[in-house]
């Protein structure tokens, strides 16, 4: 089946990079792309990308503190579970998955018919989800997308509403690519917590002493953890508008309507994080319309 992308989209074309004589702005994007880069590096290696390829853990994000989070891999790469269909089954229009991860949203969506499009900064995660028939991106939600401004429904599912550490900017980004009235469906923690912090990913088969020199694996990023009170409370400052709240199988979610305002221009935060990127050559499914 042709997964059909909101209309009028578009991508551009390679630069060269920055230099001594190029106006400040494209070196500070420049900087901002390389800043991007690092955060979303342990996601494309080791050991998320085996735990995704074998399709089961051991997997952990883990705190300085040496708390471990488990990362419910075998799960993700599962059929789409009741839990999960009671969240797509509340989706309108086109809808974009954000850290689709191996796919079985994106998947699920597109056998009941709708258009979805899947973006995950894991090569593996892409791969997968093309090859279990959804279509995907190798993007960051702070890439610029196609279709920004027009998608009916996002998901923030799988933690997923912890990326970038900072809830309020993740909710700022997601106003720019919703349309007007257009819905976020967001799987928040079970508890009634509102964290952040600097967390790696692990696979808990060597202790940190025992690891060698250290790779893109083992670099910290940003990571938040927020139950229902705390997103309600940071939907309500952005202006967002609460549509429904519920719980599956252990797991909580809440749905919210795009606050009514119009689509700004992109922050200077998002722009700066982004520009490089806009001007690279994404990982598409060849069926996706630009």
């Amino acid at each position: 089946m042709s997964t059909m992308l909101p209309p009028s989209s578009s991508s551009g074309t390679a630069t060269a990079p920055a230099t001594a004589q190029e106006p400040r702005e494209t070196t500070e994007a420049l900087e901002a792309d390389r800043t991007t880069e690092a955060r979303t590096a342990p996601w494309g290696t080791d050991p998320y990308a085996n735990a995704l390829r074998n399709g089961r853990g051991p997997l952990f994000l883990r705190r300085s503190d040496g708390w471990l989070l488990p990362l419910e891999v075998e799960r993700w790469c599962s059929d789409a579970g009741a839990a999960d269909l009671s969240a797509l089954h509340r989706c309108e229009g086109p809808v974009l998955d954000i850290g689709c991860g191996p796919g079985r949203l994106v998947a699920e969506l597109t056998a009941l018919g709708h258009r979805a499009l899947g973006i995950d900064v894991s090569e593996a995660a892409v791969a997968r989800t093309r090859r279990i028939g959804g279509s995907a991106l190798l993007r960051s939600v702070f890439d610029p997308l196609p279709g920004e401004g027009r998608w009916g429904t996002l998901l923030l599912v799988d933690g997923n509403i912890g990326i970038g550490g900072d809830p309020a900017a993740l909710l700022d980004r997601a106003a720019d690519l919703l349309s007007t009235g257009g819905l976020l469906i967001a799987e928040t923690s079970p508890l009634d917590i509102d964290e952040r912090a600097q967390v790696r990913l692990d696979d808990g088969r060597r202790a940190p002493a025992e690891k060698a020199a250290p790779g893109p694996a083992d670099r910290p990023f940003p990571w938040a953890r927020i139950g229902t009170p705390a997103l309600l409370r940071y939907a309500g400052a952005c202006g967002w508008r609460p549509a429904d709240q519920w719980s599956a199988e252990g797991r909580a979610f809440v749905s919210l309507r795009r606050p009514r305002r119009p689509v700004r221009e992109r922050s200077a935060r998002t722009s700066s994080q982004s520009a490089e990127s806009a001007n690279s050559t994404p990982v598409i499914s060849s069926q996706l319309e630009r």
